[in-house]
C-alpha cells in the first residue's frame, strides 16, 4: 500500500510517477517502521549515550510524538521511592537556603515533597519536620507572638519583615504563656506615637476556639464572630494556632497534597554518614519523618552502605535514599545494602564547582541515563538532582529515566525558602548557597563531604544569589502546567508510558550542535523581555 505522502505526490504531480529518472532511490541504511516502512528519524536512548562523551540535557532533544489528547490528560504521579509515591516529580533539595519547613509544607501540599537539611543541630531539624506533619491546611500553627510590653514599633517592624500585623498577645511574649490579647490594623491606625505599649492598644475581648476543632468548624466561628482572626487556644489557655479571614478566602484544598496513612503532609530529612546520624535518625522518626536522604557527595562509600543496613535492619518501616551516585557500579552498591531510591548527580548545579576543583563527576544527563537503566532491573527510581533551571531540563530528565527531580536553586529564590530578600541593582534576590560552600561548610554543610575533622576545608561550591520567584504555589503548577505541555508534544500521557517508550526505543531523540542549541534559543533579536517563570 502506498503512503499518504506518495498519494498526495502523484495527486499534485501525475507524470512524477513515469519519471523513475528523477526519483530518489531507496536505500537500505535507514531505520523504518515496521507498521508502514517509514523511516524511523533520530536515535533511541541507547544510542544517544553510547560511547565515552559526557552528555547534559542541553545536548539533545526528545523528537515529537503522536497528539489525541489534551494536556489535562497527562498525569505526572511518579514513585519517589519503592513504596512512596507524589503526584509531581519534584523533590526540594536538602540545602540550607533552598528547605525548611514553610518549604516543605508547600511541596507536600503540591503534589511533591521536600527534604530538610542537617546544617543544624538535632533537635532543630526535628523540630522542623514536626512542624510539617503537625501542619493542617488554614491554620497558622506557629504564630508570632507578642508581650504587652512590647511596642507598636515593634508590630510595624514585624509587618515590614512579614507582611501582616495582627499580632496575638500573651503574658510574656511567649507560646508558652496565656493568650491575653490580641493587636491589628484597626487598634494602631490612628495612633502617632510607635512608643505605645501594646497593653495600652490590644483588643482583650477575644472571641477564641478550642484546639482540636477542624478547619470547617473554625471556620463558622471566625464567619459569625466577624472577627478578622480567630486564635485557637488548648485547655491552659495557651495560643496553639491562628486562622485569619484573609486565608480563609485564598486557602483551597490541595487534592495533589502528598500525605502518609494518617493523612498528614510527607516530608523527607537528610542525614549524613558521620556517627552522630544515629542520634539525627532516633529524633527524625520520633516526630514522624516518611524518608531518609542519606546526603553525601559520593555515595559509593563503607560508610554509607553501613549506614543504609543500619536503618533497614533498625527502621525497617522508613524508606531511605541513598547518593549521591552517578555510575551503575555505585548504584549496584547501594541497591545491595537496601536503598529505595537513589539520588543522581556529582557536580552539575548551578553553585556546585566539584567538577572543577576534584575533575571527578559526570555529566548529568550520562549520569542520570545509566544509572536509571540499571536502578530499573531491581524497580529502584531515581531522582535527577542538578543542572535543571527549567521545564525543559525537568522533561528531559523524565525522558532519559529518572523518577523525580530534586531542585535547589529553581526553588531558592521563591518566598518559602529560608532567608530574606534583599535588592542590588534594583533586582529583588534571596540568597542561595552550596552546601560545599566555605560558608555552609562551617554551618555545618561539611559533614557531607568527609571534611568534618580537616583544618583545611577544600571548596566545592560557591554562594551567591537567586533572583526572586515569587510564591511556590504560582510557581509549582507553572512548571508543571509546562511539564504536562512537554510529555503532550513527546506524545505520552504519563511518566510510566515516557519510560516503557525509552525502554522499548520508541521514544527518540536526537543530538544538538552548539549552533542548534544556540538557534533553539532566542536570537537575532535587538532587545527582547524575557517571560517571568511564573504568573505574578
Amino acid at each position: 500500500m502506498s503512503s499518504i505522502t506518495d498519494q498526495i505526490h502523484r495527486q499534485q504531480n501525475p507524470m512524477a510517477e513515469n519519471d523513475q529518472a528523477n526519483r530518489i532511490q531507496p536505500t537500505d541504511d535507514i531505520p523504518e517502521r515496521e507498521d508502514e516502512g517509514l523511516p524511523l528519524d533520530g536515535c533511541g536512548g541507547a544510542e544517544l549515550f553510547r560511547g565515552h562523551t559526557g552528555v547534559t540535557y542541553r545536548d539533545y532533544l526528545v523528537l515529537p510524538g503522536f497528539i489525541d489528547f489534551h494536556p489535562s490528560e497527562v498525569h505526572l504521579e511518579t514513585n519517589l521511592t519503592r513504596n512512596i509515591q507524589l503526584k509531581y516529580p519534584i523533590v526540594a533539595s536538602p540545602m540550607d537556603t533552598v528547605t525548611e519547613d514553610r518549604m516543605a509544607i508547600a511541596m507536600a501540599l503540591l503534589g511533591g515533597i521536600g527534604i530538610i537539611h542537617y546544617n543544624n543541630k538535632v533537635e532543630e531539624q526535628a523540630r522542623l519536620v514536626e512542624k510539617v506533619k503537625r501542619f493542617k491546611n488554614g491554620f497558622i500553627i506557629d504564630p508570632i507572638v507578642l508581650s504587652p510590653d512590647h511596642s507598636i514599633a515593634d508590630l510595624y517592624r514585624i509587618k515590614e519583615k512579614y507582611g501582616f500585623s495582627g499580632i496575638p498577645i500573651t503574658e510574656d511574649g511567649t507560646r508558652n504563656s496565656r493568650l491575653i490579647g490580641i493587636v491589628t490594623n484597626r487598634d494602631v491606625d490612628l495612633e502617632k506615637d510607635l512608643d505605645i505599649k501594646l497593653r495600652d492598644v490590644m483588643t482583650r475581648d477575644l472571641i477564641v476556639a478550642n484546639d482540636g476543632m477542624d478547619l470547617t468548624e473554625a471556620n463558622a466561628i471566625l464567619k459569625e464572630s466577624k472577627k478578622g482572626k480567630l486564635p485557637i487556644v488548648n485547655k491552659s489557655g495557651q495560643l496553639v494556632a491562628l486562622i485569619c479571614r484573609s486565608d480563609i478566602k485564598k486557602h483551597k484544598e490541595f487534592p495533589h497534597a502528598s500525605k502518609d496513612s494518617l493523612k498528614r503532609l510527607r516530608v523527607g530529612a537528610a542525614v549524613s554518614t558521620q556517627l552522630e546520624s544515629r542520634e539525627r535518625l532516633e529524633e527524625l522518626i520520633k516526630v514522624g519523618v516518611d524518608v531518609v536522604v542519606i546526603d553525601s557527595a559520593q555515595g559509593n562509600s563503607r560508610y554509607q552502605i553501613e549506614l543504609i543496613q543500619f536503618l533497614k535492619k533498625n527502621y525497617p518501616e522508613i524508606d531511605v535514599i541513598g547518593g549521591n551516585v552517578v555510575t551503575a557500579d555505585q548504584c549496584a552498591n547501594l541497591i545491595r545494602a537496601g536503598a529505595d531510591a537513589l539520588r543522581i548527580g556529582m557536580g552539575p548545579g548551578s553553585i556546585c564547582i566539584t567538577q572543577d576543583t576534584m575533575a571527578v563527576g559526570r555529566a548529568q544527563a550520562t549520569a542520570v541515563y545509566h544509572t536509571a537503566r540499571y536502578a530499573r532491573r531491581y524497580g529502584i527510581p531515581v531522582i535527577a538532582d542538578g543542572g535543571i533551571a527549567n521545564i525543559g531540563d525537568i522533561a528531559n530528565a523524565l525522558a532519559i529515566g529518572a523518577s523525580t527531580t530534586m531542585m535547589g536553586s529553581m526553588f531558592a529564590g521563591t518566598h518559602e525558602a529560608p532567608g530574606e530578600y534583599y535588592y542590588e541593582n534594583g533586582v529583588r534576590l534571596k540568597r542561595y548557597r552550596g552546601m560545599a560552600s566555605l560558608e555552609a561548610m562551617e554551618a555545618g554543610g561539611k559533614k557531607r563531604y568527609f571534611s568534618e575533622d580537616q583544618s583545611i576545608k577544600v571548596a566545592q561550591g560557591v554562594t551567591g544569589s537567586v533572583v526572586d520567584k515569587g510564591s511556590m504555589f504560582s510557581f509549582v503548577p507553572y512548571l508543571m502546567q509546562g511539564l504536562r505541555l512537554s510529555f503532550q508534544d513527546m506524545g505520552v500521557r504519563d511518566i510510566q508510558q515516557l519510560h516503557r517508550k525509552l525502554a522499548d526505543g520508541t521514544l527518540r531523540f536526537e543530538r544538538r550542535t552548539v549552533s542548534a542549541q544556540a538557534q533553539g534559543s532566542v536570537h537575532g533579536l535587538y532587545s527582547y523581555s524575557s517571560p517571568s517563570m511564573a504568573p505574578a
